[in-house]
């Protein structure tokens, strides 16, 4: 940031060099001899210079004489001349890489040389004002320019305002052809140089020049009023603390100084420390820019989220911007959700999804007598209102959605709408509670097609339960709060125990059991219902090759929710569990159940028929209920039903009930199919069910859910007792 801003500010601010330093460049000669040399600097002695400074390499040894006379040139100069070593590119700083002038030549003439620090793009920034080279300390060339070789800092900087086009130069050719007036040249200071003499340098607000040119600007620099720069380190820190004040006072104060700080801080930035550099005091911008950018966006951000908390797209105030403000004593929040609010808003322009909005809040405020009216982008309007008596708020309600019979015109497209409403009268609980509360209630109204939603107390109680229950179910997995209970299946004719269903429970250390309908569609929900059934499936193998390790058959059944069924990766996983373990997937009988419907019943059916063809045995679990119905039966491969347990508890006190057992019987068996009757509470219904030819039988009645073991035991005894008769 601040390489930009100097370079740019150099560019604005130019001036001309200064009049008393001249160059007089050596480049229009391939190669000097040392008497070419020596006669220069004899023409050059006559221009009678203030002082010279010779800028190039020195030729010796090709001949005595010739070296002889460059030395006496050299020597009529007396102190008024300074040679110059240079390294090999400007920021040289290893003292075997200057070229320094050979001793025998110069004599006792002043040696001086020219180095500079530069920045991570190859610009010169500053210079000390001596160099140690081969033990020696030797003046920087811009501290022999300027008369000035100390100060409070070690370094210094140039004053990059000089244009280096505008340094007076001459060609050594005029000097030798008496091309040149001897005022040119008179009192001033001249630079013998080889501009080539090493690599070009990088300058501010120009692109590369002679490094001769660094050396004048350095002069001009030493030349300011003042010096000072803290170090490159902290020299940006008053920039910074001159910022952070303004920005600090600004932000304490109201709107319009609020303005003027910050303009002000925005000038101390990028106007002031241009200024200040060509007063001498360099205080670089880089921190406070960094700061300015970083203040800046996260104004910005903290803007843009207040709008979003507090106004949505379509401009009324958003459902935040309702929870943020507590509400009057004696009301009731309520949240109505417009059904299929999405499918409008797709069929509509995007500049008319506001007007929508607005209509829809329009509708509503009329209807509630409520002039603010607090819209979601999801469809859902929120208000308060005075409390009424339960009785009266409902029908209320009521009549409010009614007006929605109306259709809503929205430009071209009119739109028949239907409006559900949570309504929350807790006043106990603060806003947002309130807020969350009439919303999740909106919703509930909405999936279960009712009118009106009342959010009772108790279910806040509740809540953070619910939430929670799939991060409970991980811990109740680990610690063995949730294991696997095993219900016996009998077989009727032979009336021996001969399979079991693996079902899941849940001991919880504080609420005691839950019941498997309180968290199997929590699990559904939350995305933990494969872990949960694959878990299922590990621990049912382990019991099935158990059992069947003692000589009958033994069939294991295992639930599998439809939210599985037609997921892709079901049969690899499957089969690699019964690889894995080494058991025949025909000991193994799967039960779709019908936590939720099929989502994908062509998939569903592809998964089933891979599952079979692997040797696994399919039930229709639930049937005659609900999705397990004929139409389960025919799409679905199956090779049992389990009729439902509604159906079989009442066969014997009702002949319709007993009637469609019967018959579902003699469906299945005609399809070929097993038939287990579940819910068998007492003798009479299993007598029953005997007599209809039904071939298993599951119930409370020939066993509870149990653990492993008590369930061995049991088996064991059914055997011994077979063998004994």
């Amino acid at each position: 940031m601040a390489h930009v801003y100097w370079n740019v500010g150099y560019k604005i601010f130019q001036r001309n060099a200064p009049a008393g330093i001249v160059l007089i460049t050596l480049n229009d000669r391939p190669r000097w001899t040392a008497a070419e040399l020596a006669e220069l600097l004899n023409r050059l002695r006559r221009q009678m210079p203030r002082r010279v400074y010779f800028d190039a390499a020195i030729p010796t040894g090709e001949n005595a004489r010739d070296d002889a006379a460059l030395t006496k040139a050299i020597r009529s100069f007396g102190d008024d001349i300074t040679f110059v070593a240079r390294g090999e590119k400007v920021d040289t700083f290893n003292s075997i890489s200057f070229a320094m002038p050979p001793r025998r030549i110069i004599g006792s003439a002043r040696v001086a040389v020219s180095t500079w620090q530069t920045n991570f793009l190859d610009f010169a920034v500053a210079a000390p004002y001596q160099v140690l080279v081969g033990g020696r300390s030797y003046p920087t060339l811009s501290t022999e320019l300027a008369g000035v070789h100390s100060a409070f800092e070690r370094s210094y900087f140039p004053d990059f305002a000089v244009d280096p086009a505008t340094i007076p130069r001459f060609a050594s050719q005029r000097l030798i052809d008496y091309d040149m007036p001897t005022s040119i040249l008179a009192g001033r200071t001249v630079i013998v140089t080889a501009p080539d003499r090493v690599a070009a340098a990088r300058y501010f607000g120009h692109a590369t020049v002679p490094a001769v040119a660094l050396d004048v600007a350095g002069a001009e620099g030493l030349a300011r009023p003042f010096s000072l720069s803290l170090g490159q380190t902290f020299g940006s820190l008053p920039i910074l603390a001159l910022v952070v004040v303004l920005v600090a006072a600004g932000a304490r104060t109201h709107r319009r100084r609020k303005a003027a700080f910050y303009a002000l801080a925005v000038l101390a930035t990028f106007v002031l420390p241009m200024p200040l550099r060509l007063q001498g005091i360099v205080f670089a911008p880089d921190c406070a820019l960094i700061f300015l950018a970083v203040y800046g966006s996260l104004r910005l951000w903290q803007k843009r989220t207040r709008r979003i908390q507090l106004t949505s797209a379509s401009g009324l105030p958003n459902l935040l911007a309702l929870a943020a403000d507590p509400l009057p004593v004696g009301s009731d929040l309520v949240v109505g959700v417009i059904a299929r609010y999405e499918e409008m808003l797709a069929t509509l322009p995007r500049d008319l999804h506001g007007e929508c909005a607005r209509q829809i809040a329009r509708r509503i405020s009329a209807g509630s007598g409520t002039a603010t009216i607090y819209h979601g982008e999801g469809g859902q309007f929120g208000w308060s209102e005075e409390a009424r008596p339960l009785e009266m708020q409902l029908d209320h309600l009521e009549g409010l959605r009614a007006l929605f019979a109306a259709p809503l015109t929205i430009g071209s497209h009119t739109f028949d709408t239907n409006i559900h409403f949570g309504l929350d009268r807790n006043e106990g609980f603060d806003t947002l509670t309130r807020v969350n509360s009439a919303l999740a209630s909106a919703n509930e109204a909405l999936s279960n097609g009712r009118a009106i939603e009342l959010f009772e107390a108790n279910r806040l109680a509740e809540a953070p339960w619910e939430l929670s229950l799939h991060a409970r179910i991980e811990e109740g997995l680990r610690n063995g709060d949730i294991w696997l209970a095993y219900q016996p299946q009998w077989n009727i004719a032979e009336n021996r125990i001969c399979g079991a269903e693996a079902l899941i429970r849940w001991n919880h250390p504080t609420r005691g059991p839950i019941t498997p309908d309180a968290f199997i569609l929590q699990a559904e929900r939350a995305g933990r219902i494969d872990a949960l059934t694959y878990w299922v499936l590990d621990l049912a193998i382990t019991a099935a090759l158990a059992l069947n390790a003692r000589g009958p058959r033994f069939q294991m059944s295992v639930n599998l929710s439809a939210q599985m069924v037609d997921k892709p990766d079901l049969v690899s996983n499957f089969a690699n569990i019964v690889n894995r373990r080494g058991i025949d997937p025909a000991l193994l009988t799967v039960e779709v159940t019908e936590t939720s419907s099929l989502r994908n019943r062509p998939a569903a059916c592809q998964n089933l028929t891979k599952l079979r063809e692997l040797g696994f045995r399919l039930s229709i679990d639930d049937f005659g209920t609900g999705e397990a119905s004929l139409a389960y039966l025919a799409d679905l491969p199956s090779d049992e039903l389990k009729i439902d347990r509604r159906f079989v508890s009442r066969i014997t006190s009702s002949p319709r009930d007993a009637t469609i057992v019967a018959n579902t019987i003699a469906l299945a068996h005609a399809l070929g199919q097993l038939v287990v009757a579940e819910g068998i509470e007492n003798p009479e219904t299993l007598a029953m069910l005997r007599e209809m030819g039904c071939d298993l039988a599951q119930g409370y009645h020939l066993g509870r859910p149990q653990a492993f073991d008590l369930l061995e035991q049991e088996y064991d005894a059914n055997l011994n007792m077979i063998r004994s008769a």
